[in-house]
Formats: structure tokens, C-alpha cells, sequence
């Protein structure tokens, strides 16, 4: 019996951030944190998707929407409601 798919919905913002963060535990030692080697079946295939459907991540100036995507999607400060 083939296992039913689960969809995940994001935004480009939130797939944007997460597709570094996938591939910067990917490349480096952030790798060792996973202690299931049937763990990274279901990163690479979501580390696959993100590159796939984020075009932005071949453009020059991907550090750039990178840094704003993060500013956006950092909880605000207490202080910065009054």
C-alpha cells in the first residue's frame, strides 16, 4: 500500500530561509545533528523541491532577498511596539 503524500505550504519567505538553512546542514558539520541516517531522505527531497520552485537562488543578488527574507520573518522586539 503506497503511503498517502503530505503537502506543506510556505512562503516564499519562509521557503527561502528554510532552503539555506537545508543546505547549509547539508554542506557542513550542521550534518552531524542528524542521528538518523532515514533523515535525510526527506531532506533531500525537500532541499530538491525548495531549489526547483525558488529561482531566486541562482541570482546575483540572492544574499540580498536571503537577508530580507529573514528580516521580515524575525519575530519583532517588545520594545519596538511602543
Amino acid at each position: 500500500m503506497e503511503e498517502p503524500e503530505i503537502t506543506i505550504k510556505l512562503t516564499r519567505d519562509e521557503a527561502t530561509v528554510l532552503s539555506d538553512w537545508l543546505e547549509r546542514l547539508q554542506m557542513t558539520d550542521l550534518g552531524n545533528t542528524v542521528d538518523d541516517p532515514a533523515a535525510w531522505a526527506p531532506i533531500h527531497r525537500i532541499a530538491g523541491r525548495l531549489d526547483k520552485m525558488l529561482p531566486a537562488l541562482f541570482f546575483p543578488d540572492y544574499g540580498v532577498r536571503l537577508g530580507e527574507a529573514r528580516r521580515r520573518l524575525r519575530p519583532l522586539d517588545d520594545d519596538s511596539e511602543n
